[in-house]
């Protein structure tokens, strides 16, 4: 089984790099993560582009803020698993549960 997580983003300098090794850390299934960052000014996309093909399957950046919504069905459209999760880059939602919800 193959997870899609899809991780909007905007302005997460102090979470994104932590939250995408958590994925990694504890997801026990085959990964992909697609990153979708909405134009962040904070130095976001300066680690995105150094975790990228490491632990990143994909970083889509939009040229300007659009909102979650939008950076969620940006991500959509890259999707390859079988099943989808949205993961909020500011760790609200713990990847360890992951095997729970599914």
């Amino acid at each position: 089984m193959k997870l899609s997580i899809i991780i909007p983003c905007y302005n997460e300098v102090k979470y994104i790099e932590k939250v995408v090794r958590k994925i990694h850390e504890v997801s026990p299934y085959d990964n992909e993560i697609i990153v979708v960052d909405d134009c962040s000014t904070d130095g976001t996309v300066d680690i995105l582009e150094k975790i990228e093909g490491t632990f990143i399957s994909k970083l889509i950046r939009n040229k300007k803020n659009y909102g979650k919504g939008y950076c969620i069905r940006e991500g959509v459209k890259y999707i390859q698993g079988d099943i989808v999760i949205i993961q909020d880059a500011d760790l609200e939602y713990d990847p360890s549960d992951y095997p729970k919800l599914i």
